[in-house]
């Protein structure tokens, strides 16, 4: 059975070959002609090729594809914020020692 997984989670989909094929073509369909509306959106038609691309191979090849660069932007972007995080916390003043009283004339 072909399934979808979304992190940990994972969905199923229709045994039937057409059935998933009709399936995502009309995700597509519907987010590109419907994306305006509340419901139905723009959302739909990456959900449509993530779909198609279960049996379609150029779809298959574009999701990878796309897997790969939004993984590595994302890392990406994680790691510079996670150093930005520690150049700032590098140049953070001491904070100022406090006196010992019996010192202070």
């Amino acid at each position: 059975m072909a399934k979808i997984r979304f992190g940990e989670r994972s969905i199923a989909l229709p045994r039937s070959r057409a059935l998933r094929i009709t399936l995502g073509v009309v995700l597509v369909l519907a987010g590109a002609l419907g994306g305006w509306l509340p419901i139905l959106g723009f959302w739909m038609v990456p959900l449509g090729l993530i779909v198609l691309s279960v049996d379609i191979p150029a779809v298959r090849r574009w999701r990878r594809k796309t897997t790969v660069a939004l993984l590595s932007w994302w890392r990406g972007r994680k790691d510079k914020r996670a150093r930005a995080h520690m150049a700032v916390a590098d140049k953070r003043p001491d904070k100022p020692r406090l006196r010992d009283s019996r010192s202070v004339p």
